[in-house]
């Protein structure tokens, strides 16, 4: 290690080039920051006296863990930092260090604020009395994409090599291709995104001392090489030996002959860097776990964010329904205060009155029903119910309204369908509903029909009838609280406008369901769904 070479080459190829290359990984700065602090830990805990060679992105935490160790009181230590010379002069290399800073860590970190002075002159020390030696790199030398941890001691010697190879080599290496030096792994994650293909590094780990020795004569070659470049920049005399850093941690070195390694502190070494991975897992578990909670939060804040919005827009819609009966009452009843009121008159009055009390009335009892069917009752719970109990009493009920409007009603519910799960008043709820619906949107002349069969594990209850029709643009609004149809008459359309949403709300708690075909002037089809009745079902299976 005593030649002096007037040019660098890169440490990622010179330890590629050994007779057996260190396995390539391809990690994030991340972990490259684990390793390097695995190996300060190693060298703190045991207060083993080092020489360290150090090439660190920018950054405070990455300069810390020199400090840490330039700290540690009663122990011999000499510690190299090499530095790109554009990071020093103030100047920014574009992509030179994308993905390297601290943020990609923790948080955000300055450079350091000292510059270092020619090349092997120490920075100013830390308090303690001792010093890093700053070596200025030229601004072409090979290390300027490389980064690197060596220690060398009696004790131990260790190096953690990492090349940031350029986007295209990246794209190769994450596709499954090899790179063009030899023994590059392809990694094989295409899946990964962009920023995190910008921000992998190519980089090896070794314990061997015969590597690390060629590794330091590439530091040598590399600080020799940048002296000569920037002495020229300079206009001084190109010197023909090697810069004193370079004596200074060779003369070190002699004084630290490589023994073999101790396999204590190799276990020690291995066992942190098992330790820190296991508390990165257990810290992403936990941030994983929150992640999963506030999503689950944010799920249930939007949800009861919507469910007040439903309720703000119910009772407003409750508001104005209730308030518009009222006033034609109170105009009418003002009306009826006037001294040249004919009997005829007074007899429209008080029928409109009367008609908006039922209006009103049949509102409240809606409303009622809907608060009522909040309380969700157990379908487990729900009794079994037959068709031919209920179905024909509801239209014998209205056979007389029918009649006095001229529109033909039948029913056809055979007498041995199976029991269905729903509760009496329930399914005799749901027959009112759709029948007055019926009969209410049917003209004079027209016809309704109420039809019942089996459907496999449901009973079908089909409402027919030659009515005005629902346009298609409409029908996916029907069930909604308030709606009624556009093209209904006046006297049809004097209802709460909340049948059809009770109808709905009542099949969705006996498990059942409703669906409508419907075609302007030909008429409208409601198919309920009810579930047969688990003993039905249970009896039918044995």
């Amino acid at each position: 290690m005593n030649s002096t070479s007037a040019s660098d080459a890169s440490l990622y190829e010179i330890a590629l080039s050994s007779d057996q290359p260190s396995l390539v990984l391809q990690i994030s700065p991340a972990t490259l920051k684990s390793v390097v602090s695995s190996f300060i830990d190693l060298l703190v805990e045991q207060k083993i006296p080092a020489i360290v060679w150090a090439k660190l992105p920018r950054g405070d935490i990455w300069q810390d863990e020199l400090e840490r160790y330039l700290a540690l009181p009663g122990v011999s230590r000499a510690i190299y930092q090499f530095k790109n010379y554009r990071d020093e002069s103030g100047l920014e290399e574009r992509g030179e260090d994308a993905g390297m800073n601290s943020t990609a860590i923790t948080a955000a970190s300055p450079a350091p604020s000292d510059r270092p002075g020619p090349v092997g002159q120490p920075v100013p020390d830390n308090g303690s009395g001792q010093a890093i030696a700053s070596i200025l790199l030229a601004p072409d030398s090979h290390l300027r994409r490389e980064y690197c941890l060596v220690v060398w001691s009696t004790e131990f010697q260790g190096m953690v090599l990492a090349h940031r190879p350029r986007s295209a080599q990246i794209m190769k290496s994450t596709s499954g291709t090899s790179d063009s030096s030899p023994g590059q792994p392809g990694t094989g994650s295409g899946a990964e995104d962009g920023q995190e293909k910008r921000q992998n590094l190519l980089a090896m780990i070794s314990l061997d001392p015969g590597l690390i020795s060629r590794i330091l004569t590439g530091l040598e070659s590399a600080a020799a090489f940048s002296q000569a470049r920037l002495a020229a920049e300079t206009g001084t005399a190109q010197p023909d030996e090697l810069p004193d850093s370079v004596r200074q941690w060779q003369a070190l070195m002699a004084t630290m002959p490589a023994a073999e390694a101790n396999p204590c502190l190799l276990g020690k070494l291995l066992t942190q860097q098992i330790q820190q991975q296991e508390e990165f897992w257990q810290r992403s578990i936990t941030y994983r776990k929150q992640a999963e909670i506030a999503e689950v939060l944010q799920v249930q804040n939007a949800e009861l964010s919507n469910a007040i919005r439903l309720k703000d827009d119910f009772l407003n819609n409750v508001g104005q329904e209730l308030r518009t009966p009222l006033t034609t009452i109170k105009t009418a009843l003002t009306l009826l205060n006037s001294p040249n009121i004919k009997p005829p008159q007074r007899q429209r009055y008080m029928d409109l009155i009367a008609k908006e009390c039922d209006r009103q009335s049949s509102l409240i009892t809606s409303l009622l029903d809907l608060v009522q069917l909040e309380q969700v009752v157990d379908q487990s719970s729900l009794q079994p119910v037959r068709l031919a109990e209920v179905v024909p009493g509801v239209v014998s009920t209205y056979q007389p309204v029918a009649e006095e409007k001229g529109v033909m009603l039948a029913y056809t519910v055979p007498e041995d369908l199976p029991p269905v799960s729903c509760m009496s008043n329930w399914l005799k709820q749901i027959v009112i509903n759709l029948l007055n619906n019926g009969i209410k949107y049917t003209p004079t002349g027209g016809q309704v029909w109420v039809r019942a069969k089996r459907q496999g594990d449901y009973v079908q209850l089909e409402f027919r009838d030659t009515g005005i029709g629902i346009a298609s643009s409409e029908v996916p609004k029907i069930f909604e609280r308030f709606y009624r149809v556009r093209q209904a008459s006046e006297e049809s359309a004097s209802g709460a406008g909340l049948g059809l949403t009770i109808v709905q709300q009542l099949l969705i708690h006996c498990g059942g369901s409703i669906s409508v075909r419907s075609k302007p002037g030909e008429g409208s089809t409601f198919n309920v769904l009810l579930p047969v009745h688990r003993s039905a079902l249970d009896a039918s299976s044995e």
